[in-house]
């Protein structure tokens, strides 16, 4: 039985399968860490973060692996490429919530959400956006913490 030639791209679903599992592992450690040693703001950005990296890995090893009909393969494209926004966000919480967290943190929390909620509503209901449009919101999440590069390395 070969189970791979079912599998649409076995080495890039099984890495991420993968990744997915080492993402649940990490979210397991960083939550119960904190949730000993640190404060609740950690617990709620370390919780945000790891289930953004779940969400994630499962999305793109689903995407992967699956066998999908035409149809099924566009929304499991497009649920994967919403995912990027929502690590970038997930990524960004622990930065904002912890060691910044006041008008700074807050700030660059608010935009990077907002950005990742406008890039996930163009995801889903422009299908035919310009990719230039989602690569510039992905590097504009990405670029935003230089506004508050000061206060970070302080």
């Amino acid at each position: 039985m070969d189970v791979f030639g079912k599998l649409k791209d076995p080495f890039s679903g099984l890495s991420h399968l993968f990744g997915t599992f080492l993402a649940i592992a990490g979210l397991s450690v960083l939550v119960t860490l904190a949730a000993q040693r640190g404060t609740p703001w950690q617990v709620v950005s370390f919780a945000v973060y790891g289930a953004s990296l779940v969400l994630l890995y499962t999305a793109s090893s689903l995407y992967h692996l699956l066998p999908l009909s035409e149809r099924g393969e566009e929304i499991f494209r497009t649920l994967d490429h919403t995912m990027i926004y929502m690590l970038i966000a997930g990524t960004y919480t622990p930065l904002c919530l912890v060691p910044l967290r006041g008008g700074w943190g807050w700030s660059i929390f608010g935009v990077v959400w907002g950005l990742a909620f406008a890039g996930i509503f163009l995801s889903l209901f422009w299908l035919a956006a310009p990719r230039w449009l989602s690569t510039a919101i992905y590097l504009l999440m990405g670029w935003v913490c230089i506004v508050a590069i000061y206060p970070i390395v302080t």
